[in-house]
């Protein structure tokens, strides 16, 4: 299935199962270019509008691009948040209309010579773009096992994807200057919050013997790491912050 299309059937549980950005993330995307009230932002790839939402909590326009219908109609209104009906590759907005260019989770899923083209031509002078990205840390016991989980049951290369994906944002040659910082957090899940996240994930089975498979396996990892009803899945975001040239 095309990336446009992959996560109609995902949205519901996207936007319950999947964790919040941290607020150090926000703050490094706003990092040193003034109020926040003053910017505007388009953030590609949007889905269910979890990243837009803490964009505009902090005070920022933005401009939540999104080419899927079942996540958009998923987030509900949100205050200075509009919603764009459109890819990363072709957004729509005007030339040098926002001052920040943000992709939490979904560079990977863009087509990049296009996206890069966008992306210099919406920013502003002086402005930036942001790729976002958490992943599993896997020296965490509960996570290893999550994570040895997850690889086999995956049905595409969607992991191997967004690292190289991260690694061609931070190496393209347009950027002035490139910054990445690492942030490590957790996500809190109780036995339904787990199964909300495998079923947010569209490389993982949902249906069938192989579906069936995997939910028992989680429900026997969650039982034997659990304490009090929850698991901690230890996770690093990635912040890489890049100056247009």
């Amino acid at each position: 299935m095309d990336a446009r299309g992959r996560f109609t059937g995902h949205a519901a549980a996207y936007d319950t199962g999947r964790p919040v950005y941290p607020r150090e993330a926000i703050e490094l995307v706003f990092e040193g270019l003034g109020e926040p009230a003053r910017l505007s932002v388009a953030d590609l790839g949007a889905g269910t509008g979890i990243s837009s939402r803490l964009l505009a909590e902090r005070g920022a326009t933005v401009f939540a691009v999104e080419p899927n219908t079942a996540m958009r109609s998923k987030a509900g209104f949100m205050r200075r948040v509009t919603w764009v009906d459109a890819g990363a590759e072709q957004t729509g907005l005007p030339d040098a209309s926002v001052d920040i260019v943000t992709a939490f989770q979904a560079f990977h899923w863009f087509e990049r010579a296009a996206t890069f083209a966008e992306i210099a031509r919406i920013v502003r002078p002086g402005g930036r773009a942001v790729a976002v990205c958490y992943e599993r840390d896997e020296s965490d016991p509960f996570t290893a096992s999550y994570g040895d989980l997850v690889r086999r049951f995956a049905t595409d290369e969607t992991e191997r994807l967004r690292a190289e994906a991260l690694a061609a944002f931070e190496q393209w040659s347009g950027w002035k200057s490139v910054r990445r910082t690492d942030l490590g957090g957790e996500h809190v899940l109780d036995a339904a919050a787990l199964r909300e996240r495998l079923r947010s994930t569209s490389y993982l089975p949902q249906s069938g013997a192989r579906f069936d498979a995997l939910a028992e396996e989680s429900r026997v990892l969650f039982e034997a790491h659990a304490v009090a009803g929850r698991v901690r899945m230890a996770l690093v975001t990635a912040v890489v912050v890049a100056q247009l040239a």
